[in-house]
């Protein structure tokens, strides 16, 4: 029986350089085995950012949604129709959780870009629904069965998580349109993730691009020698 192949995640707030690190990460893994990248994040905020482009109505209806979640995080309220939302993009992570493991469970490398986990609720691939007495059972009955499955999807833990780390002030500089608000929420919400036991990398996305490069190889290649050794080691059937 082989030894499956790795899944290595790599997290970081927008503009920590997770696609650029990610692009460059994915060629270079692909020199030595088969890997695949799988997005596991929402994509809520390029939602967001097009809607707020929609010429008259655009600033409006971001305006809008903005006050709308800063309305339910401040009063621990979700009505009916936002949670029908969440929980729907929630479902769309875990389709692609899913599709995830059918790769990994073909002999594919995993790169991923965020990875879904319980230790911090929100917008940094957290579970989005909260418990409240605020909120209607239905509701409720709604943030249990998302808590539950990204217990699920946390469960299956990485074998190394690189965590891009970025000042507020690069992350402004990097990504101008988005939000200061929700950028500031999520540099600050990075050191705080946790894998259920899964090794970090720490990098200081900040350096220069090749020195970033560098230190994700290195640890990316003490995966691999460890998978190496294991394949090495176990019997071939007769």
């Amino acid at each position: 029986m082989s030894v499956s192949s790795p899944i290595i995640a790599l997290v970081g707030s927008d503009g920590s350089g997770k696609t650029t690190v990610g692009t460059e990460l994915l060629a270079w893994m692909r020199e030595s085995r088969p890997t695949e990248m799988c997005h596991l994040g929402k994509q809520t905020g390029n939602w967001g950012r097009a809607i707020a482009k929609l010429p008259l109505i655009g600033q409006k209806m971001d305006r809008r949604v903005l006050h709308t979640t800063r309305k339910a995080r401040k009063e621990k309220e979700i009505h009916f129709p936002q949670a029908v939302v969440i929980f729907a993009l929630s479902m769309r992570r875990v389709i692609r959780f899913r599709r995830m493991l059918r790769l990994h469970r073909q002999g594919l490398c995993i790169l991923t870009d965020r990875y879904p986990q319980t230790a911090v609720p929100g917008p940094m691939d957290g579970p989005s629904l909260t418990c409240s007495k605020r909120n209607s059972a239905i509701v409720q009955a709604l943030a249990m069965v998302e808590f539950g499955l990204y217990g699920w999807m946390a469960s299956y833990v990485p074998d190394l998580v690189i965590r891009l780390n970025v000042d507020l002030e690069t992350a402004i500089k990097r990504k101008p349109d988005h939000r200061v608000e929700s950028l500031e929420r999520k540099v600050s919400d990075v050191p705080k993730l946790s894998f259920n036991g899964a090794p970090i990398l720490d990098i200081d996305a900040t350096q220069p691009l090749d020195t970033v490069l560098a230190q994700a190889k290195a640890g990316i290649e003490s995966v691999f020698h460890q998978y190496d050794a294991r394949s090495a080691e176990t019997p071939v059937a007769c």
